[in-house]
């Protein structure tokens, strides 16, 4: 049997292989420390599980419309106009089965062959791989920490081609926790209004994940004349800690939205139905249960950043957002090369080297686009960064 030309073009998400290698070798009773999963250690609220165990109590239980329930397309409704300041009708409101799901969506709704989309490197590690499965083309555009893994309009215009289609913009940061201000965002709208043919996805997942105090903003609060030609995704597995629930949504043009829900029509149909009402509940309670979670993300990103700069061949920028931290791994690498402990000169022999060596799982900045990196989740105890940094310094020492 011979596997289609499609799947061939892509890999499995680096960021779970990492997590089921670290499981499987806790599994067998070494001392890990996962540091690759992109997930809160915290507890679904109560209230959104009260929620859910209601919903089934009700006998909710059965198949919903496709696109999302009425209740939650309106908690969605009024996120969007409380939270940014956006208003949408229920046509332009999608609901799918996580975030993951809103990106496929518009990929195959929108993409034909060698279409080509933008995306920022560092990336999120499925955007180049969901573009390959609806047969489009990534263009990446590079941002090192020299220049705090933000794009500027200068790079973005000189990447936009007649074959341009879609242009991703990430903010708050997975991988790198990077935020673009108001002003940054107004500088790339600049570039993208000299081009209607192109539409703009912006991912806000961590939206509510800020660690530097600033308020946060998307493209179409820095432009809002761009409405009609963006899409915004979204969902509730970061922010309220329920990545296993499975929801996600987005807000765009109906147009594109009824695309999208079509798409969605012929793979999962509706997300989970209990799914959808915690999600509601989420969306509508009092938002403070988010704050203790942020505060603590704080401290860590505080303490995490520090521990990774006082460790020999590493620098490391402080995230604004998300919950990682994406370190510059280059010299460290050339250190453990030149002395031997590494066959190879990069980013994935140097995670091998710490998980075999220190128990440590972290992700090569390979699998983001940005050899010579590692992302860290410090979505983890303190007790487990402390034991990291220490095992980590001792390993770089050697």
């Amino acid at each position: 049997m011979q596997l289609s030309s499609r799947v061939q073009t892509i890999k499995p998400s680096p960021t779970l292989a990492v997590t089921a290698r670290a499981a499987s070798l806790k599994a067998e009773g070494k001392d890990i420390i996962g540091l690759g999963a992109g997930e809160p250690d915290f507890d679904t609220p109560q209230h959104i599980k009260d929620a859910a165990i209601a919903a089934i109590n009700k006998g909710l239980t059965k198949y919903t419309a496709v696109g999302g329930t009425l209740g939650l397309k309106k908690a969605i409704i009024e996120k969007f106009r409380r939270d940014n300041e956006l208003e949408y009708d229920h046509s332009q409101i999608l609901v799918s089965c996580g975030g993951k799901q809103s990106f496929f969506n518009l990929a195959l709704a929108l993409l034909n062959p060698e279409d080509e989309v933008i995306i920022p490197a560092p990336f999120w590690v499925s955007y180049p791989d969901i573009v390959k499965i609806a047969e489009g083309k990534p263009v990446f555009v590079a941002a090192g920490i020299e220049q705090n893994f933000k794009i500027t309009a200068d790079q973005l215009e000189k990447a936009i081609t007649q074959k341009t289609k879609l242009v991703v913009i990430n903010s708050p940061s997975n991988p790198t926790g990077a935020v673009y201000t108001l002003e940054e965002l107004s500088s790339l709208g600049e570039v993208l209004r000299k081009y209607p043919q192109i539409l703009i996805a912006t991912d806000d997942m961590y939206e509510h994940i800020l660690l530097s105090g600033k308020r946060f903003v998307n493209i179409l609060n820095a432009c809002p004349d761009l409405h009609s030609r963006t899409v915004v995704l979204n969902g509730v597995s970061k922010a309220y800690s329920m990545t296993g629930w499975r929801i996600g949504y987005c807000g765009g043009p109906a147009e594109i939205v009824t695309a999208m829900e079509n798409i969605q029509s012929q793979s999962t149909s509706n997300p989970s139905s209990i799914s959808q009402a915690a999600a509601e509940m989420a969306l509508n309670a009092d938002q403070s249960c988010i704050r203790p979670m942020v505060d603590a993300f704080i401290a860590r990103n505080d303490f995490i950043t520090d521990q990774l700069n006082q460790c020999k061949g590493i620098a490391c920028l402080k995230s604004e957002g998300a919950f990682y931290a994406f370190a510059d791994v280059r010299q460290a690498i050339a250190n453990l090369y030149d002395k031997h402990l590494i066959q190879h000169k990069n980013d994935l022999a140097f995670s091998e080297y710490l998980l075999e060596k220190s128990g440590i799982a972290v992700v090569p900045g390979s699998a983001f686009g940005s050899e010579g990196y590692m992302r860290l989740s410090f979505a983890t105890s303190m007790e487990n960064l402390e034991k990291a940094s220490v095992r980590l310094k001792q390993a770089l020492d050697q």
